[in-house]
């Protein structure tokens, strides 16, 4: 029988509302990240162009993969939503800055977000439980 596990506590938006979702879920060794904004810890999007915003994202995904004791180094796939593709290599240049030499699989798209924000990410990472 199958079991996904909840981690972290549900986050709380800048109208100080829940949100509906958990920060990470663990189903056996694999652990599924939600899309992470770059926001504060009050839920405000972060002030600055799409470097700043990515790199609090990272933030947010490295909090998130701590949950299940996971860093970036276990992360299997990427998935990247731009709300405008001009902003792509300025993106790129932080992602690579924050994942090093690890290169996961990713798929990126341009798409307007839910809120008013440059990026949003998330992932799925693999990491066996000991």
């Amino acid at each position: 029988m199958s079991h996904v596990e909840m981690l972290g506590q549900s986050p709380i938006a800048s109208d100080r509302q829940a949100r509906p979702l958990s920060p990470a879920t663990r189903a056996g060794d694999f652990v599924f990240v939600s899309g992470q904004v770059p926001t504060d810890d009050q839920g405000q999007v972060i002030v600055g162009g799409i470097e700043a915003q990515t790199r609090q994202v990272f933030k947010r995904i490295e909090e998130a993969l701590a949950l299940a004791d996971c860093t970036l180094s276990d992360i299997a796939k990427v998935s990247v939503w731009l709300n405008d593709a001009r902003d792509f290599g300025s993106f790129n240049r932080v992602y690579m800055e924050c994942l090093g030499d690890h290169r996961p699989a990713r798929s990126t798209v341009e798409s307007r977000l839910m809120i008013d924000a440059k990026v949003e990410i998330d992932v799925t990472a693999y990491k066996p439980r000991t």
